[in-house]
C-alpha cells in the first residue's frame, strides 16, 4: 500500500507540485473533530462511487482519514486501481494533530460538509 509520511505531507504543501488533498472521514466524525488539514476537499467515503471520477489522474493524491486505517486505505487501493497515484496519510489526521502540524476550522456549506 502507497502511503506518505506527516513530515513528507508537510514537504508537499510547502513544495511546488501540485497534488490532491482528500478528507475521507464519516461526515460525523469530521463534524464532531471540527477541523480540517488546510488545501484539502471532503468526500463522503460511503459514495465514493459517486465522486471517484473527479479526482485527477494527472497528479498525485493524498488520502487522510481519522487514523489512517481502513477508510483511507480502502480508498487509496481503489483509487490506485482507477489509475490515480494516490497514498493514504500514516496516522490520518490524528498523526497531524500529534505531531502539531496546523489545522483549520470545517467549514460547512449549504449542502453539508465540504
Amino acid at each position: 500500500m502507497s502511503h506518505i509520511t506527516v513530515a513528507e505531507l508537510a514537504l508537499w504543501q510547502r513544495g511546488e507540485l501540485p497534488f490532491t488533498l482528500l478528507d475521507v472521514r464519516r461526515a460525523e466524525k469530521r463534524a464532531a473533530e471540527g477541523d480540517e488539514i488546510g488545501g484539502g476537499q471532503w468526500r463522503d467515503p460511503a459514495r465514493w462511487l459517486d465522486w471517484k471520477d473527479t479526482i485527477p489522474s494527472t497528479q498525485p493524491a493524498v488520502v487522510y482519514c481519522a487514523f489512517g486505517h481502513e477508510i483511507s486505505q480502502g480508498l487509496t487501493a481503489a483509487l490506485r486501481a482507477l489509475g490515480v497515484d494516490a497514498r493514504h496519510l500514516e496516522g490520518g489526521i490524528a498523526a497531524w494533530r500529534d505531531a502539531e502540524r496546523p489545522l483549520q476550522p470545517v467549514v460547512p456549506t449549504a449542502d453539508g460538509p465540504r
